[in-house]
This record gives structure tokens, C-alpha cells and sequence, in this order.
């Protein structure tokens, strides 16, 4: 189909049997990925596996499974947007004819905590901020005081909150049944694809009705990929695999060494920027642990690993036992398998027990939390280790765990960041012209991405209506589209004309149509 997959994502690339079978790429044995992480004995609920396609082919893999199971089996699922206090201030005034700054006046009464609105102001008013409390004070006011101007839009604005305003798509979410979806499920069809129905139950509400449900997500990443795999194919004649890239390029390393990581997955904030030449990494086992520090709460742990792996910080492990798993962390705690490899090593926890406590500590349920503390304390002293070591242990885990990444994803989306940066490094031209392509309406992306290239010494071209290759919405079976076709001669694409007759009015239709892509020099 010409869709390209992702290696992976999530925990499901701890499963050997799914990397196996080709839906994961990244080997769990190698990278220390758990599969009772994705799923164990001790487990309720069953797991599923979100995978990413190509962001312009994610639609095609749709058409595909609706065609395979029947468009009365397969649907995507709704969302529901909800008016929350403000949003519900400024529909009221709106409909009220309140001017709007007056209304954006109102609007202000409410904390700007995230998720408060009227309701919750007034019944947790106790625990709020005095500033916050004066604010809800006015607000009390107000809906207590009808001929206060702001009364009808502030009272208005209460009985609309949490009422449904609107409804969407889910962004990845497919439903597949067993017969007619409609027979399960109430549905409806998307507004703008009558093809395709849509369940009118929510992804919460269609996952505990048993329904299946599969994520295809998109990722524009792997199209730039793609496209700058061709350019590659096209200029040099060579065929890249990006699965066999080696993990060892010089040039790779270099690359991330020296910041230059504009257009690099995950890696092209200026804060990954500042930290990669500061890091300097050497292996990619130091990528997969920056992809999941940089991220809030565990930032502020990048200086010490940095300082740890340039030896200007001591590495200092609790217990001699917990180095065979921090070692390749420096002694430090990254990710949410540590803590499950540890808690089996130093206290024999089972593996269902170890994400048991993976899972307590990442959403601070203290109740399973104080049952576990026990049971490793007791396991520890049964292997003679040292009690207050234990300790220490535990209560570093308890305040970082809820920061720790999954690996398992981590090592995934580092896996696709360093094709991109090998791309980058060893064939810059063609990886930028896939970048810029396929950001070409961000004016923002662009001016950054062309001044990244000019400090690489990359001539940029703007697209060409008689040299640049182009994307069309084209029909799959004839290549067709707006009266003109694709055509293979000398191996470049080219436009070729319908007769004379048609030109003028086909040609509007084809320069409406016409999407250019960057061409390297």
C-alpha cells in the first residue's frame, strides 16, 4: 500500500512475540523491555498495540480494514467537547449581546486553575489561594445579585456547564466488530466522510462495553522518512533500509553532539538542543534515557546524569545489587522498568506484582502502596540486604516514580529520532527538502528549517511548477486528477496535458491542486 509503519510505540515492544511476527522493530531481549509491562497474569484489563502509519497513509489503512470487515463493521469513534466555565461565560454572553470585553471581564472571575469553572469555584472555596478566594468572592456576588449587570450571563453561564457543545473524531481510535456495529452501538457517520460510521458511544464508554478498539495513529515523521528515503533513491541510486541503520554512525553521533537537531524527532526543542551538546552522547542507550528525562518532573535530573556520565559527578548506587539495571543510567532511575527489574531482584516480587507496583506509584495509590511497603521490606531482608538501604530505596522511588518513562516507548521513538538524525547527517539536502515539504504551509517551520540549512551550507530552492516533483490528491486505480495524470519518463514525474481544448480550464483546476516539494541542491 505504500504506508510506512513505526517500530513501535508504547509498551507493546516489550512483547518478543510481537517484534517476532514484524509489528514492533525494536528487539525487547536487547533493550532490557519487559513484557509483563504489556501484559501479566496479574493484569484485568487486556492490552492493546497503538500503531503509527505514515500521516498521509493513515487514511488509506482505514479504507483498507473497512474493506476487509465491511463498512457496517468498522467505525470511528466520537468525542464530545464539553462547555467548561469560561467557554460557557462567553456562549452566554455572546447569545446575551454582552460587548465582549465586559464578557472576557466576567470570564475572569473564574480561577484560571486548569479544569475550574463556577461550580467547582464555589464548592472548593476553601482550598483555594486568598487571590483566588477574592475573585470567587465577586462571582458569589454577582449570582446573588440580579440587578447586577453580569447576573444573566454569569447565571446563564452555570446551568450550561458541563453540557455538550459540540462533537468530534477521535484522533486514532477504530472500532472492529463481529457484525453490524449498529447492533451493538448507537452510530452516526463522520461530517466529512459519509463512507466511514461513528460510534456515538466515547472511548471510554466503548472500551468497558467490550467493543474493540485499535489506534492507528499518524505521524507526519515517517512520511518525511519516506519521502526523504526517495530523493535519496533518486539522486544516488541507493536503497535505505531504515530498520539497518547502523546504530554506531559517526556522523550520527557528531550531529547530536553538536546540537544541530532542528528537524530531528523529539530532539529539536532549543532545551534537547542545550542538552545534547552538553551531554555529548556516545551510545544509543543515552538517547533512549534523554527522550524520557526531557520531559516535566524529571528535567531537573538531566545535570546529574549529565555530570555522572563525565565523571564530574560520583555515581553512587544504594545497594552493589542495583547496578547490573542503573548502570547504563549512571545510577540514576529513568524508567518505569528499573523499578519492576529491582523490586524482583532485591525483594523476589513476582512479575505481576512488579507492575503492580510500577502502577501504584506512577498514579499514587497509596492504599496498594502501604500493602506492597511490607512485602519489601521483608523480601530484602530475606536476600540480607541492608534495611535502611531498603528504605532509602523505596522512598526515592516513591518520589520519582511517578516520573518514570516506559522504555519500552522511549526506546521506540529514539529509534526513529536517530533515523532522522542519520538521515540529516549523512544526506542533508534530501532530509531537509522532505522536512520542508512536508511542513510547507508552517511559514514559522519553514523560515526555521531554511536557516538551519544555510548553516549547513545547503542551497534551498522554493517549489517550481517546471522542476519540482509534486503530491496530488490523485485517484489510486487511473492516476488521475482535475484532468491531468502522472506519468513515469526518463524516471522523473512529469505533468502530461489533455488536449488543447481542455487546457485552459484544467490548468486553473491543476495549479489550485498543485502542492510543490522542496528540491535539494
Amino acid at each position: 500500500m505504500g504506508v510506512w509503519v513505526g517500530p513501535g510505540r508504547g509498551s507493546a515492544a516489550g512483547s518478543a512475540v510481537a517484534y517476532c511476527i514484524g509489528i514492533t522493530n525494536v528487539d525487547p531481549i536487547k533493550y532490557d523491555l519487559l513484557f509483563e509491562r504489556f501484559l501479566n497474569p496479574e493484569r484485568v484489563s487486556m492490552p492493546d498495540i497503538d500503531i503509527d502509519f505514515d500521516d498521509e497513509g493513515r487514511d488509506r489503512v482505514i479504507k483498507w480494514v473497512i474493506e476487509k470487515y465491511g463498512q457496517s463493521q468498522v467505525a470511528q469513534i466520537i468525542t464530545y467537547s464539553v462547555l467548561g466555565g469560561k467557554s460557557a461565560i462567553k456562549d452566554a454572553g455572546r447569545v446575551l449581546d454582552v460587548p465582549i470585553p465586559d464578557t472576557n471581564n466576567i470570564a475572569k472571575l473564574i480561577p484560571s486553575t486548569p479544569g475550574m469553572n463556577i461550580a467547582k469555584a464555589l464548592a472548593k472555596y476553601d482550598k483555594l489561594k486568598p487571590e483566588e478566594q477574592m475573585l470567587v468572592d465577586e462571582m458569589r456576588y454577582v449570582l446573588e445579585s440580579p440587578d447586577d449587570a453580569r447576573h444573566g450571563v454569569l447565571a446563564s453561564a452555570k446551568k450550561m456547564e458541563g453540557c455538550i457543545r459540540n462533537t468530534g473524531i477521535h484522533a486514532c481510535g477504530v472500532i472492529i466488530t463481529p457484525e453490524d456495529v449498529s447492533n451493538l452501538v448507537p452510530v452516526t457517520i463522520a461530517a466529512k466522510d459519509a463512507d466511514i460510521l461513528v460510534s456515538q458511544f466515547d472511548n471510554s464508554v466503548a472500551e468497558s462495553a467490550g467493543l474493540l478498539k485499535m489506534d492507528f495513529l499518524g505521524l507526519r515523521t515517517l512520511t518525511i522518512i519516506k519521502d526523504a528515503l526517495k530523493l535519496v533513491k533518486a539522486r544516488y541510486g541507493v536503497d535505505i533500509d531504515p530498520d539497518l541503520i547502523p546504530l554506531d554512525d559517526t556522523k550520527t553521533y557528531q550531529l547530536f553532539k553538536e546540537g544541530r537537531t532542528v528537524g530531528i524527532f523529539q530532539y529539536e526543542s532549543p532545551g534537547m538542543q542545550k542538552y545534547m551538546r552538553e551531554l555529548k552522547p556516545t551510545v544509543f542507550a543515552d538517547l533512549i534515557a534523554m527522550n524520557a528525562l526531557y520531559r516535566p518532573g524529571p528535567i531537573k535530573y538531566i545535570p546529574n546524569f549529565i555530570n555522572r556520565k563525565h565523571g564530574i559527578e560520583e555515581i553512587v548506587y544504594d545497594l552493589p545489587e542495583t547496578e547490573e539495571y542503573l548502570k547504563e543510567t549512571y545510577g540514576i532511575t529513568v524508567y518505569q522498568e528499573q523499578v519492576m527489574l529491582l523490586s524482583q531482584k532485591l525483594a523476589n516480587f513476582t512479575k505481576g506484582e512488579a507492575d503492580t507496583l510500577r502502577k501504584a506509584m506512577g498514579k499514587k495509590q497509596i492504599d496498594v502502596l502501604n500493602k506492597m511497603y511490607p512485602k519489601f521490606i521483608e523480601g530484602g531482608r530475606k536476600n540480607n540486604l541492608n534495611e535502611e538501604r531498603l528504605e532509602k530505596i523505596w522512598n526515592d522511588w516513591k518520589a520519582f516514580a511517578e516520573y518514570a518513562f516506559n522504555k519500552s516507548h522511549s526506546t521506540c521513538y529514539a529509534f526513529i529520532a536517530y533515523q532522522t538524525a542519520y538521515l540529516k547527517a549523512n544526506y542533508p539536502a534530501e532530509y531537509m527538502a522532505s522536512v520542508m515539504s512536508n511542513n510547507i504551509n508552517n511559514t514559522d517551520s519553514i523560515t526555521m528549517f531554511m536557516e538551519d540549512c544555510k548553516s549547513m551550507g545547503v542551497d534551498v530552492l522554493g517549489p517550481d511548477v517546471n522542476e519540482s516533483q509534486y503530491k496530488f490528491s490523485v485517484n489510486e486505480k487511473d492516476r488521475s486528477v482535475s484532468g491531468w495524470e502522472l506519468s513515469k519518463e526518463s524516471g522523473k514525474d512529469r505533468v502530461k496535458q489533455l488536449p488543447e481544448k481542455e487546457k485552459t480550464e484544467d490548468l486553473k483546476i491543476f495549479m489550485t491542486s498543485l502542492r510543490g516539494y522542496y528540491l535539494p541542491r
